[in-house]
């Protein structure tokens, strides 16, 4: 049940991605440049996916376990570092220069585009490379 339940959310989560326009990196890249031709729809995508999030998380802390049984574990954390600065600059240069962030990228890699590939290939080593940074540490 918990691989059905994994595969149907998948499935949502990825058809609403290509729906909203987020597995196009021309139209995410337009959403970006806001002194040029910005295009601000992709702002409606990310309010409607608030707040959804927003009822979602709500309704999570009240429960002590997921659908499938796991216990939730929902971050508390509300401290704001350096390596919280840095990882969202991060995360915005790759947002900006390849038009995708990870979870369009990884429905554009499966539909074939070959620059989501390539996305997909920088971003895991950008995380093999963080695990092998922050490990020896």
């Amino acid at each position: 049940m918990r691989n059905l339940i994994a595969l149907f959310s998948g499935l949502i989560f990825g058809f609403g991605l290509i729906a909203g326009g987020m597995t196009d990196p021309a139209k995410v890249k337009g959403f970006l440049d806001l002194f040029g031709a910005w295009d601000p729809s992709l702002a409606l995508v990310m309010g409607g996916a608030i707040a959804v999030g927003v009822f979602a998380f709500a309704a999570a802390r009240r429960r002590t376990r997921s659908w499938t049984g796991d216990l939730m574990e929902i971050p508390s954390s509300t401290v704001i570092d350096m390596r919280l600065i840095v990882g969202g600059v991060l995360f915005g240069i790759g947002w900006g220069i390849g038009g995708f962030c990870p979870g369009p990228a990884l429905v554009a890699m499966g539909s074939g585009l070959g620059s989501a590939w390539l996305f997909v290939a920088a971003m895991v080593a950008g995380m093999l490379l963080h695990d092998r940074i922050f490990k020896s540490r």
